[in-house]
């Protein structure tokens, strides 16, 4: 992945695909990515930012005033947290067994880790939490989704991803954020579909949106709430 600057624009460099167009991402962290086509030289990708300006532009501005709304959350009584699009408020408990539980409406946490460990720890159970309920979730809706879709993935797996919902290798693994178990349902499904429509679609033309939308038909509604939410999906 090179680096690159075209004016004020700063964006990553992927190799080149087998598509005929310039496919640009603004990613959650706000980077902006670009893969070309195969044979497109460096200074005709640059060519092909500098016709998008006003559109990459736009898109910055808008990236911009969502995260600036993103929630910050504090290890106390009483603080929400997310769960499959719901609010549970934070419980500190002591002699709990577990680390974290979701118990009676509430994520009952051990006090314990807050003393010891701090905020890292408490996050970390979290993690933890997410990514083992996570498997468990997803691991079913891929199954069902994807017979749908007409593919089999390799692998599935739940991890931390940095600024990216979910992946799809050459090898037709697919990878997932622990953050994705803080949205509804219907938009981890939406998730889901997206990645398992990249296994017959490597990239984001017209083919790839049309394999999705013979899934999900909503799927614009979905991803309309992942672009609008997806900043609050924090720990």
């Amino acid at each position: 992945m090179n680096a690159r600057r075209v004016r004020d624009i700063d964006y990553k460099l992927l190799p080149g695909s087998e598509r005929k167009t310039t496919d640009i991402v603004i990613e959650r962290n706000g980077e902006i990515v670009v893969r070309p086509p195969v044979d497109y030289s460096p200074e005709q990708v640059d060519a092909v930012v500098e016709s998008k300006r006003m559109w990459i532009y736009r898109n910055l501005a808008e990236w911009r005033d969502l995260n600036a709304t993103a929630v910050v959350r504090e290890w106390i009584n009483g603080e929400t947290f997310l769960y499959l699009g719901r609010c549970y408020r934070l419980s500190l408990v002591a002699e709990q067994e577990s680390d974290l539980k979701l118990k009676e409406g509430r994520f009952c946490l051990n006090r314990k880790l807050i003393d010891e460990g701090g905020s890292d720890a408490a996050k970390k159970a979290f993690e933890t939490y997410y990514s083992d309920k996570g498997l468990m979730r997803i691991k079913e809706r891929v199954r069902f989704y994807a017979a749908k879709v007409g593919v089999t993935p390799t692998s599935v797996k739940v991890k931390e991803m940095n600024y990216r919902w979910a992946s799809c290798s050459k090898d037709d693994a697919l990878d997932f954020h622990w953050k994705c178990m803080m949205a509804p349902p219907k938009v981890i499904d939406y998730i889901i579909v997206h990645e398992l429509c990249h296994i017959h679609h490597r990239n984001h033309a017209d083919a790839f949106w049309n394999e999705v939308d013979k899934v999900m038909p909503d799927y614009r509604e979905r991803k309309e709430w992942l672009r609008v939410n997806g900043a609050g999906l924090v720990l």
